[in-house]
């Protein structure tokens, strides 16, 4: 008697799992971000801003800082579509034959390049201070709520000017790295406190749940379950505020440089270039204030409507 056979069953390929871009591509944040004419349209522009200052040794028509290549002959000159303006100066020239095209390019840098340092230290004191009192709660929570609260009391722009002035009067030769420091410092002090205060009440939110609890049981470390459990899950609210925040620090780092404690003149920033064109404003030269102006208003705007894009794009009651 033969036995029968058993014929093998046909395998089935097992897909492979969609990639971290796969799954952004087509999750809610990217359909949102591509049916929204605003967040295109910010996102574009703050884009643009953004490389344009950071690739300004490349794409700039000149070097303003080159002092060899600087001809008093050519200062201020009109914008190109002016009487007595040259397709060579775009935007016209400063004082000091300076093309002011090419200086809003490298001013963007260092006033983003500040603001961008000054948002992160904001940004890790703040996180770190908000998840320690939100979890540990009790005194510890009190004491840096207090600090907070004593923080609030002071505004952010006459606490940035205070420390800006004390750095400027106790090292008046200082170089251009620690000035930078100084700044960076002025600006985020006062600005650690809503991350600290956001983070605060969603780590209270999180511990309570059962997946911080079941990590407690288990015998997890306090500072890994902060780390590895709470803290990404806290971390869409301080996106959105550190977008919003990096067009507010553009904005105080461009007012300390206008009252004259901010960068140095050896590396002006946006608020520099129109400090020293207000001085040239009565005379006729319009557009030393003007297209400073209209830079800074650029960053600062696009920053913001990106924010609030994103702001509504991470908030899950409104998908």
């Amino acid at each position: 008697m033969s036995t029968p056979t058993v014929s093998a069953a046909p395998l089935v390929a097992v897909p492979d799992a969609p990639s971290a871009w796969a799954r952004f591509f087509d999750g809610d944040i990217w359909y949102s971000f591509r049916t929204s004419p605003m967040a295109i349209t910010s996102a574009t522009v703050a884009l643009l801003c953004i490389f344009c200052a950071m690739f300004a040794g490349y794409i700039a028509p000149h070097n303003p800082f080159d002092l060899a290549t600087l001809e008093l002959g050519d200062s201020m000159l009109p914008p190109a579509w002016m009487h007595g303006g040259t397709t060579k100066y775009l935007f016209g020239t400063d004082e000091q034959g300076r093309d002011v095209l090419s200086a809003l390019m490298y001013g963007a840098r260092i006033s983003l390049l500040i603001s961008g340092a000054a948002v992160a230290a904001s940004v890790a004191a703040g996180v770190g201070l908000g998840l320690l009192a939100g979890y540990a709660g009790g005194r510890v929570d009190g004491f840096i709520m207090r600090v907070c609260d004593v923080m609030l009391s002071f505004p952010s722009i006459l606490v940035a000017l205070l420390i800006a002035g004390v750095g400027r009067a106790l090292f008046p030769q200082a170089h251009d790295m620690l000035a930078f420091g100084v700044l960076i410092i002025a600006i985020a002090l006062p600005g650690w406190v809503q991350y600290a205060r956001t983070v605060r009440g969603s780590t209270m939110v999180e511990r309570s749940k059962e997946y911080v609890q079941a990590a407690r049981v288990v015998g997890v470390a306090p500072m890994r379950i902060m780390l590895r459990h709470v803290l990404p899950n806290v971390l869409g609210p301080v996106l959105v505020l550190a977008t919003i925040q990096v067009a507010i620090a553009i904005q105080i780092e461009a007012t300390l440089s206008f009252l004259g404690v901010g960068v140095s003149p050896t590396s002006p920033s946006l608020g520099t270039f129109i400090n020293e064109g207000n001085k040239q404003l009565f005379s006729g030269a319009w557009w030393l204030v003007i297209f400073p102006g209209t830079m800074l208003l650029l960053i600062a705007l696009s920053l913001n409507l990106f924010g609030d894009w994103l702001r509504d794009a991470l908030n899950p009651r409104l998908r």
